[in-house]
């Protein structure tokens, strides 16, 4: 029954709330734009992490972590990457993945929008958690626990906090 804190568009920066709200997770899953390869391996000293790289992502992240993720975590089958839209409207390499591998969740990052929709013609769960970086256009700052049980995904919790135009990155 792992416990999973996930996070999107870091852009190398590394909110204080992270390891509080990350505390009792069991893995950190990041869905892309990172922002370098020091804010992935902090991550990665807190928590086992899985990763994806994103559009921004320099080549250290892109030899450390893959363009797609696809595992299980307890009896759920999981795709994860950085660009792959939501449902109704997935990237077509995306649409394939799904239409190929019948994963039960979905996870994708780059609009730093948090969107948790569930797909009922593919029968997945969708979620973007959103930017947890201090760069782009969102006005929140946003991450996501949850927990896995089985095939259940439940108890998932966000982290909200309003964005501080004024900090630097990581």
């Amino acid at each position: 029954m792992p416990i999973i804190g996930l996070l999107s568009d870091t852009h190398g920066y590394l909110h204080p709330k992270i390891t509080e709200f990350f505390g009792n997770c069991d893995e950190i899953w990041h869905a892309g734009d990172i922002g370098n390869f020091d804010l992935a391996r902090k991550l990665a000293e807190f928590k086992p992490m899985r990763a994806v790289y994103g559009n921004i992502d320099g080549t250290d992240v892109r030899l450390s972590y893959p363009r797609v993720q696809l595992f299980s975590s307890d009896e759920v089958k999981v795709l994860m990457t950085h660009i792959g839209g939501y449902p109704g409207r997935y990237e077509q390499d995306v649409r394939q993945l799904i239409d190929k591998e019948h994963p039960g969740l979905f996870i994708s990052g780059h609009s730093h929008i948090l969107k948790v929709i569930y797909d009922q013609k593919n029968q997945l769960l969708h979620i973007n958690p959103g930017a947890a970086g201090n760069s782009g256009m969102h006005q929140a700052i946003t991450f996501v626990r949850f927990v896995i049980e089985g095939k259940n995904i439940r108890d998932l919790e966000i982290f909200e906090a309003e964005r501080n135009h004024k900090l630097k990155e990581f």
